[in-house]
């Protein structure tokens, strides 16, 4: 009688077992996408949560959205490995680059330029009249909409007084609000905010081109896994469901057009490397 109730406890104990390992199992196979947060939370997670469901979907590879208060601090969760898939572009400094992360996409986004920029009914038409002013700029790692513009002012002489408004959302809200003369930007989030919000800018300065942000994986993800998730990237322009959901997001975050996902490596992304060559200790 006693091994009879002996063998059912047995049993249940490795059933209990099993599943539990399958439960780990499934967790391991769970990967945290963070996009830099170019517009903000809310607006950051409505583009690209559809996006990232469809791309599990098709792909078989669970992606889960992973992203900060501040596009800093989703930097710093790409920076300390705790993310798999990343939309990015800091992370072609000298010293970061040796983290092994590999572009493997972009979106079709003609080149974004560093922009600084005005109201259109501000009194400011040109960059030495913000010297001693304050200027608002998305934040510290923003290569594009700050670190580009802030060489730039730097190489200028031009002194101003730094605000960060934590994505590019946050800091031209600060310029509307009057807290700050200018702004620091990425020329295609200037863009459309101005659409999305019916503004109208007048442009200081401009940089030279630079290829929008990259699709980028840790070097820790399978090169099978990397595959499947680009290829479902790619082909969403061409599948009715991913080019709907394309078209809606683009329309959310005050994209002109819709913008699809096409391949992409490391050569394009040239100039990033060369601004880190001549760029100011402070800004590398």
């Amino acid at each position: 009688m006693r091994l009879f109730q002996t063998f059912p406890k047995l049993a249940v104990a490795v059933l209990i077992c099993s599943c539990l390992a399958r439960s780990v199992s499934a967790e391991e196979t769970v990967y945290r996408f963070s996009p830099v947060n170019q517009y903000d939370i809310n607006l950051t997670a409505a583009y690209w949560n559809p996006i990232i469901n469809y791309i599990s979907e098709k792909s078989g590879i669970k992606l889960t959205l992973k992203i900060g208060r501040t596009s800093a601090d989703t930097t710093s969760y790409v920076l300390a490995q705790e993310v798999e898939f990343a939309f990015t572009n800091h992370l072609f400094s000298p010293e970061r680059e040796k983290l092994g992360w590999k572009v493997f996409g972009r979106r079709n986004i003609p080149s974004v330029t560093g922009q600084i920029v005005v109201p259109i009914e501000s009194g400011i038409t040109d960059l030495q009249q913000l010297k001693d002013k304050s200027i608002a700029f998305p934040g510290p790692e923003a290569l594009i909409g700050y670190k580009v513009p802030m060489a730039h002012l730097m190489h200028k002489g031009v002194d101003v007084n730094l605000v960060f408004g934590g994505n590019q959302n946050g800091a031209l809200a600060q310029l509307f609000a009057g807290k700050v003369q200018a702004v620091g930007g990425n020329s295609q989030l200037i863009d459309s905010y101005a659409t999305r919000e019916k503004k109208k800018f007048r442009i200081l300065w401009s940089s030279e081109p630079y290829h929008d942000l990259a699709l980028m994986a840790s070097g820790k993800v399978s090169d099978a896994t990397v595959k499947a998730v680009a290829n479902a990237f790619f082909n969403m322009k061409n599948d009715p469901q991913g080019k709907e959901i394309l078209h809606q997001v683009s329309q959310k975050v005050g994209l002109s057009n819709d913008n699809y996902f096409i391949p992409s490596d490391s050569s394009e992304y040239a100039s990033y490397r060369r601004f880190y060559q001549n760029a100011p200790a402070s800004l590398r």
